[in-house]
């Protein structure tokens, strides 16, 4: 065969395995990814079990770098604590070991089968669970299907005279060696494929003990580098970092007992295959062992040196959207609830404001509500064209249901956010300026109204959430709540109107267009409640309908 023949195949069969191995990550997490980040929501209290969870999430999702993201996201966002978050890792480094540990076996004849019921699974029933493990199963096959065509490759490739001067360039040179594992792993965005190729170069024999225990270190520092350098800010940097810094370490520490190692192999008579795969197994356990009981003392130095940014200028413009998200679904909607959740925020002050304005006719309450809005429509485009880039592989039901409920609470509470600036705001401001103010009545009625608004939203807030259905139907039944206090003004305001023949019939008409806007506020605020009732398809709610466009 031809040495362009011969490169094109080996290219093709590297490409086949770094597609299996991203099939079997992006199957899983989007099957799966979304209950396991809840589970390490809730159980990851310490270390010990946030080693244990590191090992297992790894293990299933067949990725340390998605657990990495997966993990960034919760220290970024408060939801876990950066101490068992780095334990999370540790644990995740050694279960990306034990994948690489079962691809080494000889599965020959476990490709076809795995092929096959992976096609069967995918086919069974149409339900993303199923689709999800069969996609897993089918990239497993391809996986292992590769490695198998990549011994038959490199067996040819092995007696080529530039393949062993570029082999001799990398023996004995520490440092270019350490730098191409890294690169190449950084490139690929798998360190078990890396890993699996450096075995299989050294099952030709092309690689000598010294240089494949370098090339399994770069590689280790190469899996670091991804979520380094998809980290949005400086807080989301401390994890990644903190993992980086250990692996590093770990090198270093390493590098000096490379003789020794390399000594031991040749008296102990292990082939250098499996020396790769032990040694990088080992090295992670290592780590594991010696930093257990310093993930506290490096979460305090981690915070020292990325300390909790102050975020100055325009409150719109987005803090979580980091690209992270864009290729892992489950992060994705959860930076875009952090956001939407800060537009609920602006949403709160601009109410608070709105009643300033209202009772003080400041005016620099209007300015601010005004600003607050522009706020909110910047944050709400963000969110929306972020969540139309989220899960570029794909969706399952939960995390499209999920997107959709998002979605609609950003685009209602902008809406509530322009009626509050463009219609009650002027109305406000238009009494000021015919240098009148609001009756004690007409206030009276504005705060009841106010006061129920607020507690909507709270309920609104809780109910998007915590996706608490409790709390969506008490939404849903307050509709009732404030048309009959927009009626009861209505009423007694035109009696009033009638009865005092002095009042101006335009103050009369500000008032009943200040009723009906809270009333229209209200009713974006509601909204956010039909997309939890009906995705948690409650039976018992046929009567709900939603409710027509205003």
């Amino acid at each position: 065969m031809s040495g362009t023949a011969l490169l094109l195949s080996l290219a093709g069969t590297i490409a086949l395995l770094l597609w299996g191995s991203h099939m079997i990550a992006t199957a899983l997490q989007r099957g799966f990814g979304t209950p396991l980040r809840n589970w390490m929501e809730r159980h990851l209290t310490n270390r010990f079990t946030a080693l244990l969870s590191g090992i297992g999430i790894t293990g299933i999702l067949q990725s340390s770098t998605a657990v990495s993201m997966m993990a960034t996201s919760f220290t970024a966002a408060g939801t876990l604590s950066l101490a068992p978050a780095l334990a999370v890792m540790l644990g995740a480094n050694i279960g990306s070991t034990l994948v690489v540990q079962l691809m080494s076996f000889n599965t020959e004849i476990a490709i076809p089968l795995l092929l096959l019921i992976g096609f069967v699974v995918f086919k069974l029933r149409d339900h993303s669970n199923f689709e999800s493990v069969g996609c897993a199963l089918i990239g497993l096959g391809l996986m292992l299907l590769a490695l198998h065509l990549l011994g038959g490759t490199l067996a040819e490739i092995e007696v080529t005279p530039v393949f062993h001067a570029v082999m001799q360039g990398l023996q004995g040179d520490t440092l270019i060696a350490l730098l191409v594992a890294a690169i190449l792993t950084l490139i690929c965005h798998s360190s078990v494929a890396i890993v699996l190729l450096i075995a299989s170069l050294a099952t030709t024999g092309a690689i000598m003990p010294a240089t494949a225990i370098v090339l399994v270190l770069g590689a280790n520092i190469g899996g670091a580098l991804p979520p380094v350098l998809n980290a949005g800010s400086g807080v989301a940097r401390r994890l990644p970092i903190g993992n980086l810094i250990i692996r590093l370490s770990g090198c270093a520490l390493a590098l000096p007992l490379l003789p020794l190692l390399t000594d031991y192999v040749q008296r102990s008579g292990v082939s250098t295959p499996q020396l790769v795969v032990w040694f990088h197994t080992a090295f992670s356990a290592v780590l594991a062992l010696l930093f257990i009981g310093l993930t506290a003392q490096m979460a305090r130095f981690l915070e020292r040196i990325f300390p909790e940014e102050e975020h100055p200028g325009d409150p719109g413009m987005p803090m979580y959207l980091d690209d992270a998200g864009l290729e892992v679904a489950y992060i994705g909607l959860s930076n875009s609830v952090r956001e939407s959740l800060r537009a609920a925020d602006m949403l709160t002050i601009m109410l608070d404001r709105l009643l300033v304005l209202f009772v003080t006719q400041e005016k620099q309450a209007a300015e601010d509500i005004r600003h607050l809005d522009q706020s909110v429509d910047l944050l709400s485009a963000a969110v929306r064209a972020y969540l139309a880039d989220i899960g570029q592989d794909g969706l399952n039901d939960a995390d499209a249901d999920r997107a959709q409920e998002v979605l609609m609470f950003i685009i209602n509470f902008e809406h509530a956010g322009d009626i509050l600036s463009s219609n009650l705001t002027q109305l406000a401001t238009r009494r000021a300026l015919r240098g009148e103010v609001f009756s004690y009545f007409e206030l009276h009625n504005i705060r009841l109204l106010h006061e129920e608004i607020l507690t909507s939203l709270r309920l609104g807030i809780a109910a998007f959430m915590r996706e608490d259905l409790s709390a969506a139907l008490e939404l849903v039944k307050r509709k009732e709540t404030i048309r009959q206090l927009e009626a009861s003004a209505s009423r007694e305001h035109f009696k009033n109107l009638r009865e005092d023949k002095n009042a101006w019939a335009e103050s009369g008409d500000i008032f009943q267009r200040v009723l009906r806007d809270y009333r229209r506020v209200h009713h974006h605020i509601a909204a956010v409640a039909y997309p939890v009732i009906e995705r948690l398809g409650n039976t018992s709610l046929q009567f709900i309908k939603t409710p027509p466009a205003i």
